[in-house]
């Protein structure tokens, strides 16, 4: 079965953007993962500690066969490569954050694994790249219409720094 996935990247750490293409060459090469679309590239103020640098966030849509726990493990194996530390500060700065943001129309909550990602529904630098390639009318599982809340976030600095 073929699912539509959308994956949030984030970095602030080692040329932010630079990460995020990067990333988005690693994700395009995974097997039995392929691009439907990606965002522009926005600049967001961090979410945790304010003394750390803005974030470059984006985000991917892909077509998948891959269970949504296979696609976050090659997510993570990615992050790894990229030079990601797990177990430091709670939204503290990193080289690359990569999110299962949606997948399919699931609702998945394990210990592993929650998606729709817990934020999804608030975060501006996630609700306005995904509103970016996504359709409007998508639903959010268990939050409601993409135009809805976006409409309801509001941008806080977000920025456009780069087209895809």
């Amino acid at each position: 079965m073929i699912v539509t996935a959308f994956i949030g990247l984030g970095s602030n750490l080692d040329d932010p953007l630079a990460q995020l293409r990067s990333a988005r060459r690693a994700i395009q090469s995974l097997p039995f993962v392929r691009e439907k679309a990606f965002s522009s590239l926005y600049r967001s103020a961090p979410m945790g500690p304010s003394d750390q640098p803005d974030y470059i966030n984006a985000v991917m849509a892909v077509e998948t066969s891959l269970p949504a726990p296979d696609l976050l493990k090659a997510l993570q194996v990615i992050e790894l490569a990229h030079g990601r530390v797990r177990g430091g500060k709670r939204w503290g700065p990193r080289t690359l954050d990569l999110d299962l943001l949606l997948y399919g129309h699931e609702q998945i909550a394990t210990d592993e694994l929650t998606v729709p990602h817990p934020g999804v529904a608030e975060r501006e630098f996630v609700l306005y790249p995904l509103a970016e390639i996504a359709p409007p009318q998508l639903i959010i599982p268990g939050k409601g219409l993409l135009s809805d809340l976006v409409r309801a976030c509001p941008r806080r600095g977000l920025t456009v720094v780069a087209r895809a």
